[in-house]
């Protein structure tokens, strides 16, 4: 029941802050959409920058789930592309994302730490997944650190651009085509063949948390 009613805040939250941004957001707006006192909320979430936190870890929590489900840590194009059509069915969540990371850039805290901090986690386990699969260069030729930069820039520039123009349902397809020619699924003439998955790498071992790339769900 604690779980269920802590989700059912959550839920509320991530459609409060996605329309009122942090600043713009009270606990009272998020007991009114969640059905309960404001010492309801305050009872599972003591302030308001914890349940930002709550909300934002929330998300990326629900979108590794659906990627378990669906047995990612093979087709690693085909999970970043997933990763994003599952953004696209909750929009909302995208959204939050997307006010956090605007109140960042002007500064704003807890924002700005978190997506500092969030960017630099993620590029660097990134980078340690595409060394441990293919070495210090990928098939396209860039180097690992260079490659997981790229690919956290672009998972987080289309889910800015879908935002704007939500009728455009190509975006999943323009990241995994994308994915495919970085990581040498689709490679091209005279770069190197991507290494075989393992049994023993974590980036290929499925039923982890931390078999499949750390994707930005980000908006990412």
């Amino acid at each position: 029941m604690v779980a269920g009613r802590r989700e059912e805040i959550l839920e509320a939250a991530v459609e409060v802050f996605a329309e009122r941004g942090f600043r713009g957001t009270s606990i009272d707006a998020v007991a009114e959409r969640a059905g309960l006192t404001r010492q309801g909320v305050l009872h599972y979430f003591p302030s308001k920058k914890r349940l930002l936190i709550e909300v934002l870890n929330f998300r990326e929590r629900l979108n590794r789930e659906h990627l378990v489900e669906r047995g990612a840590g093979e087709d690693w194009a085909g999970d970043f592309a997933e990763a994003v059509a599952f953004e696209q069915l909750h929009p909302s969540f995208a959204q939050v994302h997307s006010v956090v990371v605007a109140e960042a850039v002007t500064g704003q805290e807890p924002a700005q730490a978190y997506v500092r901090e969030r960017s630099a986690a993620i590029q660097e386990h990134l980078a340690e997944h595409l060394t441990e699969r293919y070495g210090e260069r990928l098939p396209s030729g860039l180097s690992a650190r260079t490659g997981a930069a790229a690919v956290f820039a672009l998972v987080e520039g289309v889910h800015q651009l879908w935002l704007v123009d939500r009728d455009a349902g190509r975006y999943p397809e323009v990241v995994r085509e994308a994915m495919a020619v970085l990581l040498g699924e689709s490679p091209a003439p005279g770069t190197p063949e991507a290494r075989p998955a393992c049994e023993d790498c974590p980036a290929c071992v499925v039923p982890q948390e931390s078999a499949a790339p750390p994707v930005p769900a980000v908006n990412g």
